[in-house]
């Protein structure tokens, strides 16, 4: 039988390296890279021709920001995190948001590629196929396991928070 804190750590870990996958996509935009920003969305690839400085500086933030929320359950779960109780607080509300967003999204994506959906006006085809195989399953996935990390954790946290 596997060991519920191996599976723990394992489902935080994947967590992690889902949202940093995200973040270090943001980065690589954010510092003038393209490779796969059309996936994004073509509004993504306006706005860095129109306004790459800023667009650098929100992607940047979007990098940090998304890479933070990657790595903080990681330090939590190892307890080197201040606050642990705030942190997987966050972490209820942000797994599930990105469960259902992912989900929705990589549903909605997929319908549209089919055809069981149309779009008035037509679709990016390259975002479209960007968020149905790319980005909105890694957050489905960051979303999954932060939840179940989250859950198989529970008894372990309400313990630590006890003894305190």
């Amino acid at each position: 039988m596997v060991h519920r804190e191996s599976v723990a750590r394992a489902a935080v870990t994947v967590a992690c390296g889902a949202g940093l996958i995200h973040a270090i996509a943001s980065l690589y935009w954010a510092l003038g890279g393209s490779w796969l920003l059309g996936t994004v969305g073509n509004w993504a690839v306006e706005l860095v021709e129109e306004s790459p400085v800023g667009a650098g500086l929100l992607l940047g933030l979007i990098a940090l920001a998304k890479a933070a929320a990657a790595i903080i359950p990681v330090l939590v779960d190892r307890r080197r995190m201040p606050w642990p109780r705030l942190w997987r607080g966050l972490c209820w509300v942000g797994g599930p948001v990105l469960v259902v967003y992912g989900a929705l999204n990589v549903v909605v994506s997929v319908a549209v590629l089919t055809g069981l959906l149309e779009p008035e006006g037509g679709y990016d085809a390259a975002a479209m196929v960007g968020h149905a195989l790319l980005w909105d399953p890694l957050f489905l996935i960051w979303g999954a396991a932060l939840v179940i990390w989250l859950r198989l954790t529970v008894h372990r946290h309400l313990a630590s928070a006890e003894s305190s």
